[in-house]
């Protein structure tokens, strides 16, 4: 089959739908949202668009069809949320957070775990979901032999798994009323019967704690202990929260111990293509904004903007980049789902995209910023919020520094690491 970068049927119509969807239903919650100073009111005032989000069949398109949904390639869900970032990426990253706390079920649920995803098939009201991952004292280097581990503890007694802790950074953890969201996937470290000597990963465990497991459990068994303030993507939750003594039955655990860190990273090895893809929304709506900018400014000039050899040497500097992110970002999902190479050689690309694409997109906004001057420094130029909102990218779902880029460090560390699988298929071998 011919190499080919154009989109098929499905995916156009994808695009088509979640470009409409952007612009008439995401757009106009930034204008609510912002009537709220405080950030934890902004999520709340969310909430509409969420539920528009859920009727529509956002929710019901992030769970496998294995277990009931309607989800896509993975090439469908990057063109859907470049189209929603390049509009409002505040509002949208609450319903992708929902997506990668359904992931760990995708990969891992059986037909015991069907309850915990019927919320989120019905179409119906607005249930949250949330990977519980990180904690206040950071994760990455969690899995080191001789590492403490997880924070975050459960211990079996008889028929039931008790969880203490505190987690911090997990969109949507809280939910609406910020008592807990209606399915969380805590990462945790079972301390049943701890082996001093044992690898750190052999203890790590999914437990599924549901909203009515906090509410039986009863007033502080969870607790939200800050509301974090962000300078980008200021509609989004993602507070410190503390679980104390709760008790959720044997049917909740999704990963025993020993199978949890495999699932976890796996989770965020699918969302880390969706993260280059927000990068590509964001250098877009940069782009097309400055673009905008240099054809109806002069700066009291004698030509418009676009013809100062400067500001076009800029702006066709983005565009390339864009460009570029967008063919890694397609590239790696399409590997992801189809090959060539194995596991490790495709998750290779996913970590790729990135790492390449959320750094690119901090320096596309400031090259913006850069092209277009003062004016950009005004709140009423979507510029800073750009700017702030890329911040992010290269430090969460997995710091680039920290995390991401150790992995590939891990994979080409590999005796049998196969540099271009992804692209070729496996080398021959001698």
């Amino acid at each position: 089959m011919p190499v080919d970068f154009h989109l098929g049927p499905t995916e156009a119509a994808t695009r088509t739908a979640a470009a409409s969807f952007a612009q008439n239903v995401l757009k106009p919650a930034r204008a609510e949202y912002l009537k709220h100073s405080e950030h934890h009111e902004r999520f709340q005032a969310t909430q509409p668009t969420y539920s528009a989000a859920v009727a529509g069949g956002l929710l019901k398109g992030q769970i496998s069809p294995a277990h009931g949904g309607a989800a896509g390639t993975l090439i469908e869900a990057a063109v859907m949320v470049e189209e929603c970032y390049a509009v409002e990426p505040s509002a949208a990253l609450t319903i992708f957070a929902t997506g990668l706390g359904l992931t760990p079920l995708n990969i891992a649920a059986g037909p015991q775990h069907a309850e915990f995803l019927t919320p989120f098939l019905s179409g119906e009201g607005a249930p949250l979901a949330s990977l519980v991952f990180s904690e206040p004292g950071g994760v990455a280097n969690a899995l080191e032999k001789g590492a403490p581990g997880f924070q975050t503890t459960a211990r079996r007694e008889g028929d039931e798994w008790v969880i203490n802790g505190e987690k911090m950074w997990a969109t949507n953890c809280a939910g609406w009323d910020f008592k807990g969201c209606d399915l969380a996937c805590v990462v945790c470290r079972d301390v049943t019967d701890p082996k001093p000597d044992a690898d750190p990963k052999d203890s790590v465990m999914i437990i599924l704690v549901t909203r009515a497991d906090l509410d039986r459990n009863g007033e502080g068994s969870f607790e939200v202990l800050r509301h974090i303030a962000t300078p980008g993507h200021t509609s989004v939750s993602g507070p410190h929260v503390r679980y104390t003594n709760v008790r959720v039955p044997a049917k909740n655990v999704l990963c025993p111990p020993g199978q949890g860190a495999k699932v976890a990273f796996g989770s965020f090895d699918a969302s880390a293509v969706l993260v280059g893809a927000m990068g590509v929304g964001l250098m877009r709506a940069a782009f097309d904004a400055a673009l905008a900018f240099a054809k109806r400014d002069s700066r009291n000039g004698a030509v418009p903007l676009l013809e100062r050899q400067a500001f076009a040497d800029l702006l066709s500097g983005i565009k390339m980049q864009a460009e570029a992110c967008r063919a890694l970002t397609w590239k790696a999902a399409h590997a992801m789902q189809n090959g060539p190479g194995d596991y490790d050689a495709r998750r290779e690309l996913a970590l790729a995209a990135k790492v390449y694409c959320s750094d690119a997109a901090v320096k596309a906004c400031t090259d913006a910023i850069n092209a277009v001057g003062i004016t950009a420094y005004d709140l009423n130029q979507p510029f800073s919020e750009l700017l702030n909102t890329a911040m992010v990218l290269p430090i969460f779902d997995g710091g680039n520094v920290g995390i991401r880029r150790r992995h590939m460090q891990q994979l080409m560390l590999s005796p049998t690491y196969d540099a271009w699988a992804a692209t070729y298929g496996p080398s021959a071998k001698e």
